[in-house]
């Protein structure tokens, strides 16, 4: 079985910055996306950032220029995701996310981090 854990989140100044962690724990088998999404209280679940095995990286035109999602070289079951000059419309739950690259409907969910940014 498959778990993903995320972890980095707390409170942040604006401006500030965090790096949020996805460790996925067990196997999996194929190609997948790795992808981060977010929750603001009372909207819906939004793509931030995901990262393929091989192409390029796609952002939210919200975050472009101040976050980066990447790969740990040394652990291929990490990924982050930077996030620099946050804003207060930055906060929310932050959920890490696996999706095969074919079939989609395969996939696996964190429980997600909070991420506040606050004055």
């Amino acid at each position: 079985q498959v778990q993903l854990v995320e972890s980095g989140g707390g409170l942040v100044h604006p401006g500030g910055s965090l790096r949020l962690s996805c460790v996925i724990v067990g196997d999996l088998f194929g190609s997948y996306m790795k992808n981060w999404y977010r929750q603001a209280p009372g909207k819906e679940r939004e793509f931030v950032a995901s990262l393929a095995e091989v192409g390029p990286w796609h952002y939210a035109d919200s975050v472009k220029g101040r976050f980066t999602i990447s790969r740990d070289p040394d652990a291929w079951n990490t990924t982050y995701l930077q996030m620099n000059n946050l804003r207060p419309e930055d906060t929310g739950v932050y959920y890490c996310n696996v999706r095969h690259t074919i079939r989609h409907s395969l996939e696996h969910w964190g429980h997600g981090t909070q991420v506040t940014v606050s004055s």
